[in-house]
């Protein structure tokens, strides 16, 4: 099964010194590294990217045909890794999910950048609809959902199984178009 980009999504996106470049193989060594300094935090995903684990899911990432990766680079450095998920040109709409940021990009606003390029371009895109759904626990990522306007519809209990075995519940956050205006997209 081959990855459908017919909505054009993956595309490289700038924003200062901040790019969104589609993911490659040539990308693999640095997000790996990157995705070792904080491995704790892979507690609260649904798949590990700790060092004994990051091989399979980088190629999980890369050939999963319902993913479209990512990687964030800011100042030319590799800051971390995130993908449309499930992006439907029927229904027109997508998930924004997959994020990673090292520890070291997390506070200087890369999230928030990252994610408003991202939107900007689902909707120029002709999408409608973008969600975001984030672990329950991880208050974090639900705080940051809000910052950029999403809207908290609800949580799915049970939603997946997680590579450690936990039951996850979601909170869904949604943008959809009539937000747009309001929101500055």
């Amino acid at each position: 099964m081959t990855k459908d980009d017919s909505l054009g999504l993956l595309v490289t996106l700038r924003d200062g010194d901040l790019t969104l470049e589609p993911l490659r193989e040539e990308h693999r060594a640095a997000l790996k590294a990157v995705c070792a300094e904080d491995q704790n935090i892979w507690e609260m995903y649904a798949l590990s990217y700790a060092p004994d684990a990051f091989d399979d899911s980088f190629y999980k990432l890369l050939t999963n045909p319902a993913r479209l990766p990512f990687a964030a680079v800011s100042g030319g450095e590799i800051a971390g890794v995130t993908a449309w998920i499930d992006a439907n040109p029927r229904w027109l709409s997508a998930e924004i999910g997959n994020t990673y940021l090292s520890p070291r990009f997390r506070q200087n606003k890369v999230n928030g950048r990252m994610k408003r390029l991202l939107i900007a371009h689902g909707f120029a895109c002709g999408l409608k609809r973008i969600q975001l759904c984030v672990d329950t626990r991880n208050e974090r990522s639900q705080a940051a959902c809000r910052k950029i306007g999403a809207t908290l519809e609800g949580v799915l209990r049970n939603h997946m199984i997680t590579w450690t075995g936990y039951l996850r519940d979601s909170a869904v956050f949604s943008i959809v178009e009539r937000d747009r205006e309001r929101l500055g997209y």
